[in-house]
């Protein structure tokens, strides 16, 4: 359960701006939807693999 104190006067908008970056923190959104679906570890890493490639590539272009 998340708590965010407000302060006496503290406008709504900002208690819940408040609440959305701490719920973002947690990462419990992107927990349920890891684990909505299974996906075998050969497939995420073949999904590193990729990722690290690009990101390879990436970099010897810039240079």
């Amino acid at each position: 359960m998340l708590i965010i104190p407000v302060k006496e006067g503290e406008n709504i908008e900002r208690a819940l701006k408040k609440y959305k970056k701490k719920f973002d923190k947690t990462g419990v959104m992107r927990e349920l939807r890891t684990r909505k679906e299974y996906v075998k570890s050969s497939v995420i890493n073949r999904q590193a693999n990729i990722r690290a490639a690009y990101a390879q590539r990436m970099k010897s272009q810039e240079i």
